[in-house]
């Protein structure tokens, strides 16, 4: 694994680049299909700002979340806190700053709130499969050591390889990467069966368990006092996604 793809006259492109552009253009073509299925008024322009404002949003939100619950590693090192090629982005402050990005933009331009929430729940969830694959390249967001057949080790001078030398880990971003894509199919699939606002309803559902799935086998998770972070955001993510599936069928059941 090798986290740069080629360089050249000092211009390096990343792996973690390169997933940052597929998923804005995965997320313009969720939008899109959706836009038009629901008949929103939504030129390319506008289309574009929303992706720029989530993409912008969730990269400032997660690498902020990262760095509060690592106070103590990058307190007076400012170049350190914004150093995100070299790892440490935090999905769920990721999806707090990416939805508030989202709410102010949308909310100025009139758009419809829960077709604007599905949107993002989808192209979310096929974004952080991209994702995934940047930080297995990268040898981030790393696994525990396992003496499986498919255990991998990473090169020196990634966060893995520095932390478990010539070791093998569980290529948790790969399982997370799986499960992400197939639940993506599965909401896509089903996208017109279900009510306006539910999209958001189930990925915050599905990824609170996903995420609470792959804890396990993750050897860098954040904690606060002695209880794993990702645990706890799960949970709230899903019984805010319940509570919204909830509260989005009786309404469509009353409506």
């Amino acid at each position: 694994m090798q986290p740069v793809i080629f360089e050249i006259f000092g211009f390096a492109l990343r792996y973690y680049s390169l997933m940052y552009i597929l998923a804005a253009v995965a997320a313009y073509m969720v939008v899109s299909k959706i836009a038009c299925e629901r008949r929103m008024d939504m030129s390319r322009e506008k289309k574009l700002d929303l992706i720029a404002f989530g993409l912008v949003g969730g990269i400032i939100g997660s690498r902020i979340y990262y760095v509060l619950f690592n106070w103590d590693r990058y307190s007076g090192d400012l170049l350190a806190m914004v150093a995100i090629w070299q790892g440490g982005l935090a999905i769920h402050g990721g999806v707090i700053g990416g939805a508030i990005a989202v709410y102010i933009y949308s909310s100025r331009q009139g758009f419809d709130r829960w077709s604007i929430a599905d949107m993002g729940g989808l192209s979310v969830l096929l974004g952080q499969a991209f994702g995934r694959f940047g930080n297995f390249m990268n040898g981030d967001a790393h696994g525990i050591p396992t003496s499986m057949p498919w255990g991998v080790i990473f090169l020196p001078g990634t966060p893995a390889g520095n932390e478990f030398p010539g070791i093998p880990l569980h290529p948790v971003m790969l399982y997370e990467l799986a499960l992400n894509l197939t639940i993506f199919i599965l909401l896509f699939t089903l996208r017109r069966k279900l009510v306006r606002g539910e999209l958001i309803g189930w990925y915050l559902v599905s990824y609170g368990i996903i995420r609470s799935f792959t804890s396990l086998f993750r050897a860098d998770d954040l904690y606060l006092l002695s209880v794993p972070v990702p645990y706890l955001a799960s949970l709230i993510m899903i019984i805010l996604g319940a509570t919204i599936i909830w509260t989005r069928r009786k309404s469509a059941a009353h409506g």
